[in-house]
Protein backbone atom coordinates (compact mmCIF):
# COMPACT_ATOMS: atom_id res chain seq x y z
CA UNK A 1 0.00 0.00 0.00
CA UNK A 2 1.38 3.52 -0.57
CA UNK A 3 0.26 6.18 1.68
CA UNK A 4 0.48 9.70 0.32
CA UNK A 5 -0.08 12.78 2.39
CA UNK A 6 -0.24 16.20 0.87
CA UNK A 7 0.18 18.76 3.45
CA UNK A 8 0.55 22.27 2.55
CA UNK A 9 1.95 24.92 4.80
CA UNK A 10 4.41 22.19 6.60
CA UNK A 11 7.74 24.07 5.07
CA UNK A 12 6.66 27.86 5.21
CA UNK A 13 9.81 29.18 3.42
CA UNK A 14 8.61 32.88 3.15
CA UNK A 15 8.47 32.76 7.18
CA UNK A 16 11.68 35.25 8.85
CA UNK A 17 13.13 33.40 11.37
CA UNK A 18 11.18 29.85 10.68
CA UNK A 19 14.07 28.08 12.33
CA UNK A 20 14.57 30.73 15.55
CA UNK A 21 10.57 30.57 15.73
CA UNK A 22 10.65 26.40 16.07
CA UNK A 23 13.44 26.17 18.39
CA UNK A 24 14.34 23.13 19.75
CA UNK A 25 10.66 21.39 18.93
CA UNK A 26 11.35 18.18 17.48
CA UNK A 27 9.14 15.83 15.22
CA UNK A 28 10.78 12.37 15.13
CA UNK A 29 8.07 10.60 13.06
CA UNK A 30 8.09 13.40 10.45
CA UNK A 31 12.04 13.83 10.66
CA UNK A 32 12.99 10.23 9.75
CA UNK A 33 10.26 10.10 6.81
CA UNK A 34 12.00 13.30 5.33
CA UNK A 35 15.74 12.21 6.13
CA UNK A 36 15.26 9.07 4.87
CA UNK A 37 12.91 9.45 1.26
CA UNK A 38 13.85 10.40 -1.96
CA UNK A 39 12.91 13.77 -2.33
CA UNK A 40 11.85 15.47 -5.86
CA UNK A 41 10.51 19.15 -6.54
CA UNK A 42 8.39 20.50 -9.06
CA UNK A 43 6.63 23.93 -9.58
CA UNK A 44 4.82 25.04 -6.23
CA UNK A 45 1.47 25.28 -6.81
CA UNK A 46 -1.91 25.65 -3.94
CA UNK A 47 -4.15 22.82 -3.20
CA UNK A 48 -6.35 23.49 -5.18
CA UNK A 49 -4.77 23.87 -8.26
CA UNK A 50 -2.41 20.64 -6.97
CA UNK A 51 -5.96 18.91 -6.79
CA UNK A 52 -7.15 20.01 -10.04
CA UNK A 53 -4.27 18.66 -11.82
CA UNK A 54 -4.17 15.24 -10.02
CA UNK A 55 -7.86 14.70 -11.01
CA UNK A 56 -7.37 15.53 -14.75
CA UNK A 57 -9.17 19.03 -14.49
CA UNK A 58 -7.70 21.95 -16.41
CA UNK A 59 -5.50 23.75 -13.10
CA UNK A 60 -5.55 27.02 -15.76
CA UNK A 61 -9.27 27.71 -15.37
CA UNK A 62 -11.52 28.74 -12.54
CA UNK A 63 -11.93 25.39 -10.02
CA UNK A 64 -15.69 25.23 -9.78
CA UNK A 65 -15.24 25.02 -5.75
CA UNK A 66 -18.73 25.88 -5.31
CA UNK A 67 -20.13 23.07 -7.53
CA UNK A 68 -17.51 20.53 -6.26
CA UNK A 69 -18.42 21.47 -2.50
CA UNK A 70 -22.61 21.47 -2.98
CA UNK A 71 -21.49 17.88 -4.45
CA UNK A 72 -19.40 16.65 -1.35
CA UNK A 73 -21.57 17.87 1.13
CA UNK A 74 -24.44 15.76 -0.10
CA UNK A 75 -26.08 18.57 -2.38
CA UNK A 76 -27.23 17.80 -5.81
CA UNK A 77 -24.97 20.39 -8.02
CA UNK A 78 -26.68 19.15 -11.19
CA UNK A 79 -25.80 21.34 -14.33
CA UNK A 80 -26.54 24.81 -12.39
CA UNK A 81 -23.43 27.49 -12.08
CA UNK A 82 -22.69 27.21 -8.57
CA UNK A 83 -19.88 29.57 -6.22
CA UNK A 84 -18.57 29.94 -2.58
CA UNK A 85 -19.63 32.02 -0.63
CA UNK A 86 -17.88 31.77 2.67
CA UNK A 87 -18.73 34.00 5.38
CA UNK A 88 -16.12 36.32 6.40
CA UNK A 89 -15.35 39.18 9.32
CA UNK A 90 -13.55 42.13 6.88
CA UNK A 91 -11.31 43.73 10.02
CA UNK A 92 -9.58 47.29 9.48
CA UNK A 93 -6.15 47.55 9.62
CA UNK A 94 -5.26 51.35 9.11
CA UNK A 95 -6.29 51.63 5.90
CA UNK A 96 -6.70 47.84 4.57
CA UNK A 97 -9.39 45.56 4.89
CA UNK A 98 -8.47 42.36 5.95
CA UNK A 99 -10.18 39.33 5.14
CA UNK A 100 -10.94 36.83 8.37
CA UNK A 101 -12.63 33.44 7.23
CA UNK A 102 -14.89 31.93 9.77
CA UNK A 103 -13.22 29.37 9.77
CA UNK A 104 -11.11 31.24 12.12
CA UNK A 105 -13.41 32.76 14.66
CA UNK A 106 -16.21 30.24 14.52
CA UNK A 107 -19.96 29.99 13.82
CA UNK A 108 -23.06 28.45 14.65
CA UNK A 109 -25.19 26.42 12.84
CA UNK A 110 -27.67 29.14 13.43
CA UNK A 111 -26.10 31.66 13.21
CA UNK A 112 -25.45 30.70 9.51
CA UNK A 113 -28.64 29.70 8.44
CA UNK A 114 -30.40 33.19 9.79
CA UNK A 115 -27.78 35.08 7.61
CA UNK A 116 -28.28 33.24 4.69
CA UNK A 117 -32.37 33.84 4.74
CA UNK A 118 -31.61 37.46 5.01
CA UNK A 119 -29.38 37.15 1.93
CA UNK A 120 -31.74 35.05 0.19
CA UNK A 121 -34.56 37.56 0.96
CA UNK A 122 -32.61 40.22 -0.94
CA UNK A 123 -31.03 38.47 -3.56
CA UNK A 124 -34.66 36.02 -4.76
CA UNK A 125 -34.42 35.18 -8.20
CA UNK A 126 -30.92 36.46 -8.57
CA UNK A 127 -28.46 34.74 -6.39
CA UNK A 128 -29.62 31.25 -3.61
CA UNK A 129 -27.43 30.71 -0.83
CA UNK A 130 -26.81 27.56 0.69
CA UNK A 131 -24.92 27.36 4.14
CA UNK A 132 -23.89 23.88 3.26
CA UNK A 133 -21.95 23.89 6.85
CA UNK A 134 -21.88 26.83 9.29
CA UNK A 135 -18.27 28.21 7.54
CA UNK A 136 -18.49 27.32 4.15
CA UNK A 137 -21.74 28.37 1.83
CA UNK A 138 -22.45 27.86 -1.37
CA UNK A 139 -24.48 30.32 -3.98
CA UNK A 140 -26.70 29.28 -6.95
CA UNK A 141 -26.02 31.75 -9.47
CA UNK A 142 -29.37 31.86 -10.74
CA UNK A 143 -29.83 34.75 -13.43
CA UNK A 144 -26.62 35.85 -12.82
CA UNK A 145 -23.66 34.58 -14.74
CA UNK A 146 -19.92 34.38 -13.95
CA UNK A 147 -18.37 33.18 -16.80
CA UNK A 148 -14.71 34.77 -16.94
CA UNK A 149 -14.58 35.37 -13.84
CA UNK A 150 -11.22 34.80 -12.10
CA UNK A 151 -11.13 34.93 -8.42
CA UNK A 152 -8.94 33.34 -5.05
CA UNK A 153 -9.36 31.02 -2.34
CA UNK A 154 -9.82 32.07 1.24
CA UNK A 155 -6.48 30.11 2.40
CA UNK A 156 -4.63 32.48 -0.32
CA UNK A 157 -6.10 35.69 0.71
CA UNK A 158 -6.77 35.13 4.63
CA UNK A 159 -5.35 37.81 6.90
CA UNK A 160 -4.55 39.81 3.49
CA UNK A 161 -5.86 43.31 2.39
CA UNK A 162 -9.11 42.16 0.40
CA UNK A 163 -8.64 44.99 -2.40
CA UNK A 164 -5.54 43.19 -3.95
CA UNK A 165 -7.58 40.36 -4.51
CA UNK A 166 -10.97 41.00 -5.64
CA UNK A 167 -12.66 39.30 -7.82
CA UNK A 168 -11.21 39.96 -11.81
CA UNK A 169 -12.05 39.52 -15.24
CA UNK A 170 -15.13 39.60 -17.13
CA UNK A 171 -18.42 41.36 -15.26
CA UNK A 172 -16.11 41.62 -12.32
CA UNK A 173 -17.30 45.41 -11.44
CA UNK A 174 -20.57 43.42 -11.57
CA UNK A 175 -19.49 41.03 -8.93
CA UNK A 176 -17.94 44.08 -6.63
CA UNK A 177 -21.22 45.68 -6.85
CA UNK A 178 -22.92 42.80 -5.78
CA UNK A 179 -19.70 42.24 -2.99
CA UNK A 180 -21.52 45.88 -1.49
CA UNK A 181 -25.15 44.87 -1.53
CA UNK A 182 -24.45 41.71 0.49
CA UNK A 183 -22.52 43.90 3.13
CA UNK A 184 -25.12 46.01 3.62
CA UNK A 185 -27.47 43.52 4.23
CA UNK A 186 -25.26 42.33 6.88
CA UNK A 187 -24.31 45.31 8.13
CA UNK A 188 -26.17 45.52 11.86
CA UNK A 189 -28.48 41.88 10.96
CA UNK A 190 -29.48 40.39 14.66
CA UNK A 191 -27.00 37.93 14.35
CA UNK A 192 -24.37 40.39 14.35
CA UNK A 193 -25.34 42.74 17.14
CA UNK A 194 -25.33 39.84 19.18
CA UNK A 195 -22.20 38.66 18.15
CA UNK A 196 -21.28 41.95 18.70
CA UNK A 197 -22.25 42.68 22.20
CA UNK A 198 -20.69 39.24 22.83
CA UNK A 199 -17.18 40.47 21.96
CA UNK A 200 -16.97 38.06 19.08
CA UNK A 201 -16.20 39.13 15.54
CA UNK A 202 -19.10 39.70 13.69
CA UNK A 203 -20.12 38.54 9.55
CA UNK A 204 -19.81 41.51 7.71
CA UNK A 205 -19.32 39.91 4.25
CA UNK A 206 -18.41 36.61 2.40
CA UNK A 207 -15.43 35.45 0.17
CA UNK A 208 -17.14 34.72 -3.41
CA UNK A 209 -15.01 32.14 -5.51
CA UNK A 210 -14.60 29.14 -7.58
CA UNK A 211 -17.72 30.08 -10.13
CA UNK A 212 -18.70 27.01 -12.11
CA UNK A 213 -20.23 24.09 -13.07
CA UNK A 214 -19.85 20.48 -11.71
CA UNK A 215 -16.66 19.00 -13.69
CA UNK A 216 -17.20 15.71 -15.49
CA UNK A 217 -14.45 13.41 -16.99
CA UNK A 218 -12.24 13.63 -14.02
CA UNK A 219 -9.94 10.59 -12.77
CA UNK A 220 -7.04 10.47 -10.58
CA UNK A 221 -4.98 7.07 -10.10
CA UNK A 222 -6.00 7.39 -6.32
CA UNK A 223 -7.91 4.07 -4.59
CA UNK A 224 -9.24 6.25 -2.05
CA UNK A 225 -9.49 9.86 -0.92
CA UNK A 226 -9.33 11.16 2.88
CA UNK A 227 -9.79 14.57 3.44
CA UNK A 228 -11.70 17.32 5.08
CA UNK A 229 -11.41 19.84 2.52
CA UNK A 230 -14.69 19.75 0.44
CA UNK A 231 -12.75 20.14 -2.80
CA UNK A 232 -10.83 17.09 -2.52
CA UNK A 233 -14.18 14.65 -1.57
CA UNK A 234 -15.63 16.90 -4.29
CA UNK A 235 -13.31 15.58 -7.03
CA UNK A 236 -13.27 12.18 -5.41
CA UNK A 237 -16.90 11.64 -5.78
CA UNK A 238 -17.04 13.25 -9.51
CA UNK A 239 -13.99 10.55 -9.87
CA UNK A 240 -16.43 7.60 -8.60
CA UNK A 241 -13.42 7.01 -5.69
CA UNK A 242 -13.73 5.83 -2.18
CA UNK A 243 -14.24 9.12 -0.06
CA UNK A 244 -14.15 10.36 3.53
CA UNK A 245 -13.53 12.40 6.06
CA UNK A 246 -10.44 12.37 7.79
CA UNK A 247 -10.43 10.34 11.18
CA UNK A 248 -9.01 11.14 14.18
CA UNK A 249 -5.65 9.52 13.81
CA UNK A 250 -3.42 7.80 10.58
CA UNK A 251 -4.18 4.22 12.66
CA UNK A 252 -8.16 4.92 12.21
CA UNK A 253 -7.08 5.58 8.37
CA UNK A 254 -5.03 2.72 8.14
CA UNK A 255 -8.20 0.15 9.31
CA UNK A 256 -10.29 1.36 6.60
CA UNK A 257 -8.49 1.18 4.23
CA UNK A 258 -8.50 -1.58 1.53
CA UNK A 259 -4.77 -3.99 1.73
CA UNK A 260 -2.85 -2.69 -1.39
CA UNK A 261 -3.23 0.87 -3.51
CA UNK A 262 -2.69 4.52 -3.84
CA UNK A 263 -4.70 5.56 -0.87
CA UNK A 264 -4.60 9.85 -0.65
CA UNK A 265 -4.92 11.65 2.70
CA UNK A 266 -5.25 15.78 2.51
CA UNK A 267 -3.81 17.09 5.93
CA UNK A 268 -4.72 21.09 5.68
CA UNK A 269 -4.67 21.72 9.12
CA UNK A 270 -1.80 24.01 9.28
CA UNK A 271 -3.10 26.66 6.18
CA UNK A 272 -5.33 28.97 8.29
CA UNK A 273 -3.34 29.51 11.16
CA UNK A 274 -0.33 30.24 9.34
CA UNK A 275 -1.74 32.49 6.68
CA UNK A 276 -3.53 34.45 9.89
CA UNK A 277 0.52 34.60 11.15
CA UNK A 278 -1.02 32.84 14.34
CA UNK A 279 2.15 31.25 14.68
CA UNK A 280 1.85 29.55 17.92
CA UNK A 281 -1.78 27.56 16.67
CA UNK A 282 0.27 26.44 13.87
CA UNK A 283 3.11 24.60 15.84
CA UNK A 284 0.12 22.95 18.02
CA UNK A 285 -1.23 21.67 14.83
CA UNK A 286 1.94 20.49 13.78
CA UNK A 287 2.63 18.76 17.26
CA UNK A 288 -1.04 17.03 16.47
CA UNK A 289 -0.03 15.73 13.26
CA UNK A 290 2.76 14.33 14.65
CA UNK A 291 1.17 12.81 17.10
CA UNK A 292 -2.11 11.61 15.19
CA UNK A 293 -0.21 11.00 11.64
CA UNK A 294 3.47 10.89 10.94
CA UNK A 295 4.76 8.95 13.93
CA UNK A 296 1.98 6.11 13.68
CA UNK A 297 2.92 6.14 9.88
CA UNK A 298 6.37 5.93 10.13
CA UNK A 299 5.76 2.51 12.47
CA UNK A 300 3.65 1.17 10.29
CA UNK A 301 6.10 1.84 7.18
CA UNK A 302 8.62 0.32 9.96
CA UNK A 303 6.55 -2.95 10.17
CA UNK A 304 5.44 -3.76 7.05
CA UNK A 305 1.67 -2.87 7.36
CA UNK A 306 2.38 -0.05 4.46
CA UNK A 307 4.86 -0.39 1.47
CA UNK A 308 5.10 3.57 0.58
CA UNK A 309 4.78 6.64 2.11
CA UNK A 310 4.62 10.11 0.48
CA UNK A 311 5.03 13.69 2.19
CA UNK A 312 3.96 15.59 -0.54
CA UNK A 313 3.76 19.71 0.62
CA UNK A 314 2.35 21.92 -2.39
CA UNK A 315 3.35 25.13 -1.27
CA UNK A 316 6.49 25.34 -0.16
CA UNK A 317 8.47 27.95 -2.74
CA UNK A 318 7.99 24.49 -5.23
CA UNK A 319 6.32 21.97 -5.13
CA UNK A 320 8.24 18.97 -2.68
CA UNK A 321 7.49 15.40 -2.46
CA UNK A 322 9.67 13.06 -0.35
CA UNK A 323 9.06 9.35 -0.86
CA UNK A 324 10.46 6.87 1.40
CA UNK A 325 9.84 2.64 1.67
CA UNK A 326 10.49 0.28 4.56
CA UNK A 327 13.75 -0.40 3.14
CA UNK A 328 14.93 3.51 2.97
CA UNK A 329 14.31 3.61 6.79
CA UNK A 330 17.20 1.19 7.43
CA UNK A 331 19.61 3.89 6.13
CA UNK A 332 20.70 4.39 9.68
CA UNK A 333 23.48 7.01 8.00
CA UNK A 334 20.52 9.48 6.82
CA UNK A 335 20.42 11.57 10.54
CA UNK A 336 16.91 12.85 11.27
CA UNK A 337 16.93 17.06 10.67
CA UNK A 338 14.86 19.51 12.07
CA UNK A 339 11.77 20.59 10.19
CA UNK A 340 13.44 24.21 9.52
CA UNK A 341 16.82 22.21 7.30
CA UNK A 342 14.47 21.21 4.87
CA UNK A 343 12.40 24.26 4.01
CA UNK A 344 15.65 26.02 3.35
CA UNK A 345 16.64 23.80 1.27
Amino acid sequence: MHCELIVPALMPHEMEGFAEALGDLRLPGLELLLARARRTTDESASLEQWLAQAFDADAEAEIAAGALTVAALGGAAGEAAWMRADPAHLRLNRDQLVLVPALAFGLTAVEAEALAESLNRHFSGKLTFYPLSAERWCVRLESLAAVGLRTETPAEVAGKDINRHLPSGEGSKRWHSILNEIQMVLHEHPVNEAREARGEPVVNSVWLWGAGTLPSGTAAPFQSVTANDPLALGYAQSAGLRHRTLPQNADEWLARLPEDGWQLAVLDALRLPLAMSDFESWQQRLVELEKRWFAPLLAALKSGRIGMVTVLVPDSGELVAFETTRNDQRHFWRRARPLAYWSDR
